[in-house]
């Protein structure tokens, strides 16, 4: 249950990051009110996935899940570069997840 609750978290993490960019420096209500949600709901969920697992382990996939699906989205939503290095870059960040998870 904790990594489906780090899981949540780590989504929680991607929904306030993009949030930022829509709440254009926090004068925008709606937006706002919606990214410090998803912050509180993003600091809770990692609050119960660390009831039992390392918190250099949970912290770890907690940011590298929040950094590739923002990366991704800024690709996708804000025409982000989508250069070879930097696809690179999230793949090595996507292996360090998967070997914290396996060990």
């Amino acid at each position: 249950m904790a990594w489906l609750f780090l899981l949540v978290a780590g989504l929680c993490e991607i929904a306030w990051a993009i949030g930022l960019k829509y709440t254009e420096g926090f004068s925008r209500l709606l937006p706002m009110i919606g990214t410090v949600a998803a912050m509180a709901a993003s600091i809770g969920f990692l609050g119960l996935a660390l009831k039992s697992l390392p918190v250099g382990t949970a912290y770890a996939v907690w940011t590298g899940i929040g950094t590739i699906g923002t990366a991704a989205l800024g690709i996708y939503l804000f025409n982000e570069p989508a250069t070879l290095p930097r696809l690179a870059c999230i793949g090595l960040i996507l292996s360090g997840i998967i070997g914290l998870k396996i060990t």
